[in-house]
């Protein structure tokens, strides 16, 4: 069984707490307008675009498909900037278990593992087995998810998952299609039953004025959410946008929130009964 692992960061302090290692699969079935990592949304058609740009000759067409040399790449993204389809050719077809090979080169550094996308839960069976593994290894394990996966369908995946950091896009549906292109009736139902259920890590939101009715995202969240803080502790990231990554043609029109501003979002979610608000 396999996935294509679009990266592995060996420590981040961003994704879940402590010190963990973030593995990037690839694929996403959001079109996220702010999207910081849109090299992540699709696969790869082998146009070869990016191998014309490539300046250690990393990238080489084979038999009409694209080739990743990882041991030449000096990672310095001009594939990402020349791609016309949001995908990326230094992907790695890897199975759990050489997945893992990496993970344990960081133990024990770390506290444990984050899968994260694109969306992950797109390779469900092959998360089953990597957490799994992960688990019985003593690491605690998270899953950094868009919430369009039905969760509460799958006791085998939530059975080896520590919990789940869900992203609140926007509230209503029509804000949410805007943003995403997607409907979120089902991130709402992942919101009300992973807080029930104490499979909750952290909300959250990035802000990005004009685009969608932040106030109302947080707001409605957190009134879901705060009743269940007690069965898993939980935090709500108010995430400032930044455009680094986004897609050139998104920068002009998307604007960066005011600190006040974000400062306000904070203390909505804290007057629901949010007890562990950040600002990033």
């Amino acid at each position: 069984m396999k996935a294509l692992v679009n990266k592995i960061i060996p420590f981040s302090s961003v994704d879940g707490p402590g010190n963990r290692t973030a593995i990037f699969l690839q694929g996403c079935n959001f079109n996220c307008l702010y999207c910081h990592n849109p090299e992540t949304i699709n696969q790869c058609v082998n146009c070869g675009q990016c191998v014309k740009v490539c300046p250690v000759g990393a990238l080489s067409m084979q038999d009409g498909k694209v080739c990743y040399d990882y041991t030449k790449c000096v990672f310095c993204d001009a594939c990402f900037k020349q791609c016309p389809n949001s995908s990326s050719p230094r992907v790695r077809s890897m199975t759990p278990e050489e997945v893992m090979v990496e993970v344990r080169k960081n133990v024990p550094f770390i506290r444990g593992i984050t899968v994260s996308g694109g969306e992950c839960t797109r390779w469900r069976d092959f998360l089953v087995e990597l957490l799994g593994i992960a688990r019985a290894e003593g690491l605690s394990t998270l899953l950094d998810s868009n919430g369009s996966y039905d969760f509460s369908q799958d006791p085998e995946l939530l059975a080896v998952t520590d919990g789940v950091m869900l992203d609140i896009k926007a509230w209503t549906s029509e804000d949410h299609k805007a943003v995403t292109g997607v409907d979120n009736t089902q991130v709402r139902a992942n919101l009300e039953f992973l807080a029930r259920a104490g499979k909750l890590e952290e909300l959250r939101t990035v802000v990005v004025p004009g685009l969608f009715d932040a106030e109302t995202a947080v707001r409605e969240a957190s009134a879901v959410a705060a009743p269940w803080q007690d069965k898993h502790p939980m935090r709500y990231k108010i995430i400032c946008y930044r455009p680094m990554g986004v897609r050139e043609s998104e920068k002009e029109r998307l604007q960066q929130p005011t600190a006040e501003y974000l400062q306000q979002l904070a203390d909505l979610a804290r007057a629901q009964g949010i007890r562990d608000v950040v600002i990033t």
